[in-house]
């Protein structure tokens, strides 16, 4: 479903240690909005909602509504750290459009309607 590059990993478990909550598992998801209609949202939570595809990778907990999957189905979480600052980025095979900041894309398609954000 979705992978996670080894830099990502690194800083997702060290965010995990820092909130001392290593169990909680991380929310990947769509939601309306970017200036290419959609964008990527994510967080931690406790427990998955009803409904979740939940996946471990390399010890991380994945939750992604069946709405964002659709969208984010192949994708990849990367962490990139450069002379600007380092931060979270996706790299999405369906994507067919997004802007130059990255967080928004368009699929071109109807993959139904992504969740409101709600975190």
């Amino acid at each position: 479903m979705i992978s996670i590059s080894d830099s990502a990993l690194t800083q997702l478990r060290d965010l995990l240690q820092k909130q001392g909550r290593p169990e909680m598992g991380l929310r990947v998801f769509v939601q309306p909005g970017g200036c290419s209609g959609m964008s990527y949202g994510m967080g931690f939570e406790d427990q998955p909602e009803e409904g979740d595809a939940i996946s471990d990778v390399g010890g991380v907990r994945l939750f992604v509504d069946s709405v964002s999957a659709r969208y984010i189905k192949g994708a990849e979480i990367d962490f990139v750290d450069s002379l600007m600052g380092g931060g979270f980025t996706v790299h999405n095979p369906n994507a067919v459009s997004s802007c130059s900041c990255g967080s928004s894309f368009d699929t071109g398609g109807d993959a139904g309607t992504a969740r409101g954000c709600s975190h």
